[in-house]
């Protein structure tokens, strides 16, 4: 949201932590994955940091939280590996749940980094 206010500018992990009362070295994991998703390039020097790698328009919500959340399942049995569920196989839960998560994704697809910038009142220069 943030740096879709300001497309043209680069910020740094460190700024964007401070602004937001984050962990700099949980940010930077992040800001690490974004990049290799495509979603944020980053830039290393002097007028170096995180930039969106496309225009705010055409990122959607529902794609940057897939990428965020893609090594964090919503349920166990939707985790890649051996499942210690008991009721594997005859549930059927995980089913909707799966279709639960398709459709929140879905929903948060017609929402792009655009409408949910930051008002430029907001926004510290």
């Amino acid at each position: 949201m943030r740096m879709a206010s300001m497309p043209d500018r680069a910020f740094s992990t460190t700024a964007l932590a401070k602004e937001f009362g984050l962990s700099r070295n949980h940010l930077s994991k992040i800001m690490q994955h974004l990049a290799r998703a495509g979603i944020v390039e980053t830039r290393r020097g002097g007028g170096g940091g995180a930039v969106l790698a496309h225009p705010a328009g055409q990122l959607t919500l529902g794609r940057v939280i897939a990428v965020l959340e893609e090594d964090q399942p919503i349920v166990e049995c939707f985790a890649s590996g051996h499942i210690a569920c008991t009721l594997d196989g005859h549930c059927g839960l995980k089913a909707r749940l799966r279709q639960a998560e398709r459709a929140f994704l879905a929903d948060l697809d017609r929402t792009t980094l655009a409408d949910i910038a930051l008002p430029k009142a907001m926004v510290r220069a």
